[in-house]
């Protein structure tokens, strides 16, 4: 048996009088996956940043060795030499970690040397070669290429790429998959599983996705509220649970449970018919000014939602899911013909301003992030108030505060759990609880369909199921439609009546839920679905009310 590379003895962290992480061990191997598991605020992140003191105002205490050396009592200079060289980090969101002013290329280039002392040319050559072993297409093109020019899966594996520069033998991976649809997650968990095989690496991967520990790891260490309750190999602990806690988040995966509105005379709150969506592309000459080219983000869309039914759209990014949903919320320009309850919105906008919003109050839309989509300055009266003041101006203000509380008790926050909730902001909340004041804010108009744009992809997966379960009564309770993006294959299933399936903007599957995940056509379509896990022989009785 091989010693440890890493050991983690006892490891207390205080931020100021409050402790967040109380007395942890643990160890990773040498050629070893670990991976941290537990919801937001279990301290995966703290702890992992904090073994190169990487957390600012946080008191460590305890052993932190890394191949018999205490890296909590190395002093700065020393912990340099040992910070992207024995031990490198790949951040959660590369858009934030990477330099906006630098081509990725100058990035990587600049880890070389600064590390290894080599010359600007080799330096170059070297990130160019970095980047060619993350399998990005063009590895040349993408080094002149800057973070905002790549998509989400090629910044990751220039993030990859950059870790790799150093050549290190520890390899910290904090949530590196979270934001990716499920076809990236897995050429990225592929690429980090290669890469590692192929160079002998350790790595400790900080997550709270259990099908990605399945897939990747070798042993699990699971926290809860910065504690250790359950650690060892992953088969045994996936398989025999000895902890409530892990128990629990293994029963996070969402449950269906939707009214089968199937054979029921139902009319269509969304009727699209062809419907098209173009940009300019940016010129790359004087001559292209006047006849820039047009790309088509989607093409000839075709789809109906019927009342009391959801409509999941699933597909890669890129593959024009948001766009579409933008057009219609009547929010880009679109050819062919969008109907919201029998109205488009071109004929909204001949007759007037107020027929424009009258057609909007009927259509509200929950955005992916709550913590972007709420004002911070903002409290939650105003917050989920003040579509009222736009779409009931007469409407008094104790009359307005009234509407205002029933809506949040109706989505499960109210006086009683948080006081002064009326008064509150929206970082006094955690991350499912801002999600529930977005969910409030779009049905205090009474809407006839809610877009749900990724509404939890943002979220730990007990807190999404929650989310879920909640979207799921609030349709039975109103009767509302449901115009769902997301690209996580669980929420399809949970929610979905009708799938359609999109890539590079045009639509290649449509059916119901059990057709297209029961029963999938398209190479596309199957290939979504074995990426995300899910057996594609769903027996279509999984799909009745």
């Amino acid at each position: 048996m091989s010693e440890p590379l890493l050991t983690i003895d006892g490891l207390n962290i205080h931020f100021g009088n409050k402790q967040v992480v109380h007395g942890v061990s643990f160890h990773v191997k040498p050629g070893e996956k670990v991976a941290l598991v537990g919801e937001s605020g279990s301290g995966k992140s703290v702890i992992a940043l904090s073994i190169l003191k990487l957390v600012p105002g946080a008191d460590v205490e305890g052993q932190v060795r890394f191949d018999g050396v205490d890296l909590a009592q190395l002093p700065e200079r020393d912990l340099l030499a040992v910070r992207g060289r024995d031990i490198a980090v790949i951040f959660q969101e590369p858009m934030t970690a990477l330099n906006p002013l630098y081509t990725v290329g100058e990035q990587i280039a600049e880890v070389y040397r600064v590390k290894h002392g080599l010359n600007a040319r080799s330096a170059w050559a070297k990130a160019v070669e970095r980047l060619a072993e993350t399998e990005i297409p063009e590895p040349q093109r993408r080094a002149r290429a800057y973070p905002h020019q790549l998509s989400g899966g090629q910044r990751q594996r220039a993030m990859i790429a950059m870790a790799l520069a150093s050549e290190p033998r520890l390899l910290l991976a904090d949530e590196p998959t979270t934001a990716l649809d499920v076809t990236l997650r897995l050429q990225i968990l592929e690429l980090l599983d290669r890469l590692q095989r192929s160079r002998n690496m350790a790595v400790l991967i900080i997550t709270h996705d259990l099908s990605l520990v399945r897939r990747f790891a070798d042993r699990v260490v699971v926290l809860q509220q910065g504690r250790v309750v359950e650690q060892g190999a992953v088969n045994s602990v996936m398989q025999y649970p000895h902890h409530p806690y892990t128990r629990k988040l293994l029963d996070s995966k969402p449950v269906r449970d939707v009214i089968d509105a199937h054979g029921r005379s139902v009319e269509n709150v969304i009727r699209a018919h062809e419907v098209g969506v173009d940009y300019r592309v940016p010129a790359g000459s004087l001559r292209e000014l006047f006849g820039r080219p047009r790309f088509s983000a989607v093409r000839d869309a075709s789809f109906e939602l019927a009342s009391g039914r959801t409509l999941g759209i699933i597909g890669e990014s890129g593959s024009g899911k948001s766009t579409l949903a933008q057009a219609v919320l009547g929010l880009l320009e679109a050819r062919g013909e969008i109907a919201i309850c029998g109205v488009t919105w071109p004929e909204a906008k001949a007759v007037g301003f107020v027929a424009q919003k009258a057609l909007r109050r009927r259509i509200q839309v929950v955005f992916q992030d709550p913590y972007a989509s709420l004002s911070p300055r903002m409290t939650v009266e105003r917050i989920v108030g003040e579509a009222l003041a736009f779409h009931e101006p007469g409407l008094g203000a104790d009359a307005r505060r009234e509407r205002v509380l029933s809506m949040l008790t109706a989505v499960g926050l109210s006086e009683a759990q948080f006081p002064g909730l009326m008064a509150r902001h929206p970082h006094e909340f955690s991350g499912g609880q801002r999600q529930r004041i977005a969910i409030a804010r779009a049905l205090i108009t009474h809407p006839d369909v809610l877009v749900l744009d990724e509404p939890t992809s943002a979220l730990d997966v007990t807190i999404q199921k929650q989310v879920l379960s909640l979207l799921q009564s609030l349709q039975k309770q109103y009767g509302l439609s449901y115009f769902l993006i997301t690209h996580d294959m669980d929420v399809i299933h949970a929610m979905a009546h009708d799938v359609i399936v999109m890539k590079d903007g045009a639509i290649v599957e449509t059916g119901s839920a059990s057709e297209v995940l029961g029963a999938p056509r398209h190479p596309y379509t199957r290939s979504l679905i074995e990426a995300s896990n899910i057996p594609s022989d769903i027996p279509m009785q999984a799909y009745a009310a």
